[in-house]
């Protein structure tokens, strides 16, 4: 059955670009399955969206936000209020799993393995106030890797007070030595993890969304045990944070002592990117879903919840 769709895009976070380039394929896809497509950029201006969709009346929103204000569960809110169903995680989840301190809490309680970690000022992290190195710092509420920087030792360069342009409050993490493994959830199921060695660095923005600066291993090569165990954890992940449709979640391998070594959670990203180089639609692939299907199952999946 043909619908019509409105596509949200853009937006006003620092994950605009990924935004745009995510929809672009989702818009192809729309037109390839048939469906009347309707892209929408998203502004700060919340009265322009609200008439677009009441005059637009679609069946179904494919929320292709990303980051504060389109994943966080605000935007959802405005949905919900429009009585109008929308693809991924609702305004719980999507707050839940936004927030990275409340994530790595609530997936602990749940038996998940994570790594130390605590909440600082920015200013304590640059006057060297936070734990010995390594350590990880990262904002709290971001995604795409935005903000996030490894200080292996005492000459790693902090980021500069005037070049910070997130919030004050930030996670300091133990940094975990060993590999990056993202497994995606459809429907509370785990279809596969991937592993992603970027080649130089860590898995940052540019290895995201650059192509040739990582190499993806499909399915991620560790041990079956470790394999059995980061599938279940994503699920685990999933329902902890009380996310719907399509996740991924993200962890660290330390196999620096041999196989089976040890996973640690990262984060859980809502609504995950659909870009050319993103590993949702990769490992969909790898389970025999195309691009088009996963987004049809997004239409799908989003005209079930009301």
């Amino acid at each position: 059955m043909k619908k019509k769709v409105v596509v949200l895009m853009g937006g006003f976070s620092v994950e605009r670009e990924v935004s745009l380039t995510s929809a672009q394929g989702v818009l192809q896809a729309l037109q390839e399955l048939g469906h009347e497509a309707i892209p929408l950029d998203v502004t700060r201006n919340m009265g322009d969206l609200v008439e677009s969709l009441r005059a637009h009346t679609p069946d179904v929103v494919l929320n292709i936000l990303h980051g504060r204000w389109g994943e966080d569960g605000c935007i959802q809110g405005l949905l919900e209020m429009m009585d109008i169903p929308y693809s991924h995680s609702g305004v719980l989840g999507s707050a839940l799993a936004m927030n990275k301190v409340v994530a790595r809490k609530i997936c602990e309680i749940h038996g998940i393995r994570i790594s130390e970690g605590y909440v600082a000022k920015f200013s304590d992290v640059c006057a060297g106030r936070v734990m010995t190195p390594p350590f990880v710092i990262k904002p709290i509420g971001e995604g795409s890797s935005l903000g996030v920087h490894i200080v292996l030792d005492g000459k790693t360069p902090l980021p500069k007070p005037e070049e910070w342009v997130f919030e004050d409050d930030i996670l300091v993490e133990r940094y975990i030595s060993g590999r990056e493994i993202q497994v995606a959830v459809l429907d509370g199921k785990a279809i596969g993890a991937i592993e992603i060695r970027p080649h130089s660095g860590f898995y940052d923005y540019e290895a995201k969304y650059t192509d040739g600066k990582a190499t993806h291993l499909m399915p991620a090569p560790i041990h079956e045990e470790a394999y059995a165990q980061v599938l279940a954890w994503a699920e685990k992940a999933h329902k902890a944070l009380e996310c719907r449709g399509v996740s991924r979640s993200d962890f660290r391998y330390d196999d620096t002592k041999g196989e089976p070594g040890q996973l640690y959670y990262l984060e859980t990203n809502p609504q995950p990117g659909l870009t050319p180089l993103s590993l949702v639609p990769e490992i969909a692939a790898h389970a025999g879903m195309s691009y088009s299907q996963l987004v049809q199952w997004m239409i799908e999946d989003s005209s079930c919840h009301r």
